[in-house]
């Protein structure tokens, strides 16, 4: 088998794998990492769309691990530049001694940013920026009630679960988490944009302590939910009549994914507060909330001791593995790339149509959903394409769907092969 290509050449997990799971279960915190006889792999190397596991067998990647790998996996761009930063400066002082590498992307930042969102907090993961837009929002309207969405999905820590749309999250640490959103139902393409639009209206005028507006622009970990045309527009519209701030999480869907350096961008909207993650460096923990200054400047100014900071904050590795991803998308046209694809996924992940399991199909540029008839058929997908080479992500509020999100930089011809392995997977599995 070519080597730019899945290559099985042992069991699925191997005998490595399966001790390293073993470790993993005897010394790694319970609730975490899901363990089965057939499942999971332990990854070991990655370079591009390629993965390949401790025992050698070697993968598709169809996920991006998370969307993370949207330059592909070990981008040559980003490895040299944390290696480069690294023999120059691994740490800095936060909010204390700046770096000249933190203020250089946090310029690059604004340069990307939709509008003039221009000022932003940088943190180490997605619930990190969340977190950051739930206070700043406080700060600029005084109002602490946030209004969210079913099927939401913005973190897992304790600022950001309120506001988090999947029951099963929030339910076990409600006692600490609170009752500080008001949930609507996200509308998908086929819903009616004027009822939704009226249901947001309503809930605003309802409860006046509803400070902020938060939402995915395209529901990622709920199952590539696309809302009607116009419906973000409008949800804009409703955040200016009702002075609250509007939060878009656009963790998942940012950087590409959809075609759109941001998805907000397809719709030319302007978010009060953007938050940023997962593909933002390449692999490294960070992420970003950019907003625009009349929201940004509720902060009041630093008298030596900042109101919201981390040891990490800025940290140089991962500031100077952003500042490579930017380089990186700019100098390959890597948004112009992941746009150029779209109309060929539609076609070929329409044809799963013809498959009895399969109930939709959902998604723009290189972010798509494939439905299925059940959880217990997606799982059984995601397990057969594991042994076929394959790595699948399984999602959806009830696991009913598996996410297609490649690397963006995947080439056609590995693409084409993922793809025609995912369809045979679907139409060998009961």
């Amino acid at each position: 088998m070519n080597e730019r290509f899945e290559s099985i050449v042992g069991p699925v997990p191997g005998p490595r794998s399966r001790e390293l799971n073993a470790l993993i279960a005897r010394y790694e915190a319970p609730g975490v990492t899901y363990l089965a006889d057939d499942y999971p792999i332990a990854w070991a190397s990655a370079h591009g769309a390629l993965v390949t596991d401790a025992d050698g067998n070697r993968y598709l990647d169809l996920t991006s691990a998370f969307s993370v790998a949207a330059l592909g996996h070990t981008s040559d761009d980003v490895t040299q530049a944390i290696v480069a930063q690294a023999g120059r400066l691994a740490h800095g002082m936060g909010d204390v001694h700046p770096t000249e590498v933190k203020a250089r992307l946090l310029e690059r930042l604004a340069a990307i940013a939709p509008g003039d969102c221009s000022k932003t907090y940088l943190g180490s993961n997605g619930a990190d920026a969340i977190e950051f837009a739930l206070k700043t929002a406080l700060l600029a309207t005084g109002r602490p009630r946030v209004l969210s969405f079913e099927g939401a999905y913005h973190g897992l820590s304790l600022g950001a679960l309120p506001v988090g749309g999947i029951a099963r999250f929030r339910e076990p640490f409600a006692p600490l988490a609170g009752e500080r959103a008001r949930f609507l139902p996200f509308p998908g393409a086929d819903a009616d944009c004027a009822a939704a639009l009226d249901a947001a209206r309503a809930a605003l005028a309802d409860d006046p302590q509803i400070g902020a507006v938060v939402l995915e622009p395209i529901q990622g970990r709920g199952g590539v939910i696309v809302p009607p045309a116009g419906w973000l527009r409008g949800i804009r519209a409703l955040c200016d009549h009702f002075g609250c701030v509007m939060i878009l999480d656009e963790i998942y869907t940012g950087y590409g994914r959809t075609g759109t350096m941001f998805a907000c961008e397809r719709e030319s909207v302007v978010p009060d507060i953007l938050c940023a993650g997962k593909a933002i460096a390449g692999g490294v923990p960070f992420s970003a909330a950019i907003g625009r200054p009349a929201v940004m400047d509720a902060w009041p100014r630093s008298t030596g001791e900042a109101l919201h900071t981390a040891t990490f904050l800025g940290n140089p590795l991962a500031c100077a593995a952003a500042l490579a991803v930017l380089d990186a998308f700019e100098r390959d046209g890597i948004v112009a790339r992941a746009a150029a694809r779209e109309p060929w996924l539609r076609r070929a992940l329409t044809l799963f149509h013809r498959h009895a399991t399969v109930t939709d199909v959902r998604g723009i540029g290189m972010l798509w959903a494939v439905e299925f008839s059940g959880a217990d058929v997606a799982n059984r997908v995601v397990r057969a394409g594991l042994q076929r080479g394959l790595i699948l992500l399984q999602s959806g509020v009830d696991g009913t769907s598996i996410t297609v999100a490649p690397p963006l930089t995947i080439e056609d011809d590995q693409l084409e092969r993922a793809i025609a392995l995912l369809e045979q997977t679907i139409e060998e599995t009961p």
